[in-house]
């Protein structure tokens, strides 16, 4: 691994610390606020919102700037951005529309940081597929342990100390990470497109992932997945405090059990997609994910909960592996920061679905009703995933993409791609 690489590493856990600790208080501080699960809705949701507004756009703006500095400018704005929160929270004028207004800021600088870290590391690494599923799984497993294990229970801590100081915390993180990435080496700033609109730009983008039936599959996985997992993010505190009598300390525990399947999945993805291919691989933790949700939903205890979210978290970690080290070695570099903004966009834009799923189905129903609807939406995928992105098409786009991300993919031989028509 390129030297930088423990940098870059170091930075994404300090901030999946921050991160880990908001997860786990945010929820928890809303409901100091409100117990309407619509109103809580609106907080899970605002997150997202930045990604159905501007997701395409933030890609083509990625592919035009400095990536490095994009990072840790955006780590930066979002440091700062926290203390407005804290701010309110020490003066006891924290209010819902507040936290949402934040969440929505908070997710902007999140759309710009996660897509250009996402087209850095290709450059980083020299687009190998092997370095890039390697760094993937470290960087995922890492992230699962400081934002799941160490966040969640230091999250619940830290708000019993005060309703501001969890966000402090991740404030502090922020600004550190900002630090780190400032230090990574410089990347080769993407080749400009000669008087392209950055429209019509981000119109290639997104049409190059609807044209290839692999990214396309590749997208729609963690889109109906967030979907799914909204929907249950929503109401999982209610329904931890309400059904399983879980009190503030225990749903960090809890959190951190979905933690633990994450760190494992993370770290048998590799040897997953060797042994299965990355195809098969991706349908199995599809079943998997889907099971798990079914088992939480109908969990009795704390204990058959905490199982069955540990089994879903390995399903998920596995995951976000195999997609995006698969995405990142087929896909040119003058087109990545749109294709994994374009593909992140639908995962994203998905989730505010999910969240007010997620709400009206707990408002009208049952508490448990999300966590059903979720795993019958999870399963579904199942079917999609085989169809989509199975071995056979995953082993001709690997083929077709060597060298790493060259320009022998298929697409990237046909000039007129960067300039297709729009398809949406």
């Amino acid at each position: 691994m390129p030297t930088g690489f423990g940098r870059l590493w170091t930075a994404q856990t300090v901030s999946s610390l921050g991160d880990g600790v908001s997860h786990a208080a945010l929820p928890l501080l809303a409901l100091t606020l409100t117990r309407d699960p619509m109103a809580l809705a609106v907080v899970t949701a605002a997150g997202t919102l930045p990604w159905l507004l501007f997701g395409v756009l933030g890609g083509a703006l990625v592919d035009r700037w400095d990536r490095r500095r994009t990072m840790w400018v955006m780590d930066a704005a979002r440091a700062v951005l926290l203390a407005i929160p804290a701010a309110a929270a020490a003066l006891d004028v924290l209010s819902i529309p507040l936290l949402a207004a934040v969440a929505f800021l908070l997710g902007l600088g999140g759309l710009f940081f996660d897509t250009a870290a996402t087209a850095y590391l290709p450059d980083l690494l020299g687009r190998d597929p092997a370095l890039l599923e390697r760094a993937n799984s470290r960087l995922r497993g890492t992230q699962t342990a400081a934002s799941g294990f160490a966040g969640p229970p230091a999250g619940s801590a830290l708000l019993a100390l005060g309703r501001a100081v969890p966000l402090l915390a991740d404030a502090v993180s922020f600004a550190l990470s900002a630090l780190l990435v400032r230090s990574l080496p410089a990347a080769p700033r993407p080749v400009p497109q000669a008087r392209e609109s950055l429209l019509r730009q981000a119109r290639a983008g997104a049409s190059y992932v609807f044209r290839d039936r692999l990214l396309l599959g590749l997208a729609l996985r963690p889109a109906v997945g967030n979907i799914a997992f909204l929907a249950v993010e929503t109401v999982l505190a209610l329904f931890a405090h309400d059904r399983l009598g879980i009190d503030t300390y225990g749903f960090g525990l809890l959190l951190t059990a979905e933690a633990t399947g994450g760190l494992l999945g993370a770290g048998i993805a590799s040897s997953l997609g060797r042994r299965l291919g990355t195809g098969t691989a991706l349908t199995c933790t599809a079943a998997v994910e889907g099971l798990a949700i079914l088992g939480l939903a109908a969990a009795p205890n704390p204990y058959v909960a905490g199982l069955a979210l540990a089994v879903c978290g390995a399903g998920m970690g596995a995951t976000m592996v195999l997609g995006p080290s698969l995405r990142q070695a087929i896909v040119p570099a003058h087109l990545m920061g749109r294709v994994a903004s374009t593909s992140r966009m639908l995962a994203m834009c998905a989730a505010p679905i999910g969240a007010f799923l997620g709400g009206w189905l707990a408002t009208s129903y049952d508490i448990r009703t999300p966590l059903y609807a979720a795993a019958v939406l999870l399963l579904a995928m199942t079917a999609v995933t085989a169809s989509m992105t199975n071995n056979r098409r995953v082993e001709a786009s690997l083929r077709a993409a060597a060298p790493a991300g060259g320009p022998d993919h298929p697409a990237s031989k046909e000039p007129a791609q960067e300039s297709a028509p729009d398809l949406l």
